[in-house]
């Protein structure tokens, strides 16, 4: 299992070593304060515990998944499940906080 911690663009063969897991998909978890992902794995929380080993802290990390070849985005991970946090669903429910992700994930995916 291959999670890297991407600050800046991926490169392609970091791509492949985090599609590696899954084939089609890559788990992310988002920290969306310091605009960071880290991403590859079977599960989200494995990239969640790489984000809290370098700083981040958990209620800014959300989980999602990035398909490269549709380009998409998709907002659902066990770790978004947070009451206390208004997100009562694997779905992130926040309009805003989505289309934050979507803009670190687009600029770390697609540059």
């Amino acid at each position: 299992m291959k999670i890297h911690l991407l600050r800046e663009r991926a490169t392609p063969e970091q791509i492949a070593e985090m599609l590696e897991e899954l084939g089609t998909y890559i788990k992310l978890a988002v920290d969306v304060e310091r605009g960071i992902v880290a991403g590859g794995g079977e599960w989200h929380a494995d990239c969640e515990q790489v984000l809290l080993e370098n700083g981040s802290r958990q209620e800014d990390i959300w989980g999602a998944d990035w398909y490269p070849e549709e380009k998409l985005v998709r907002f659902e991970a066990l770790i978004n499940i947070r009451p206390r946090q208004n997100n009562r669903t694997m779905t992130i429910q926040d309009p805003a906080l989505c289309a934050r992700i979507e803009e670190i994930v687009r600029s770390i995916f697609e540059g």
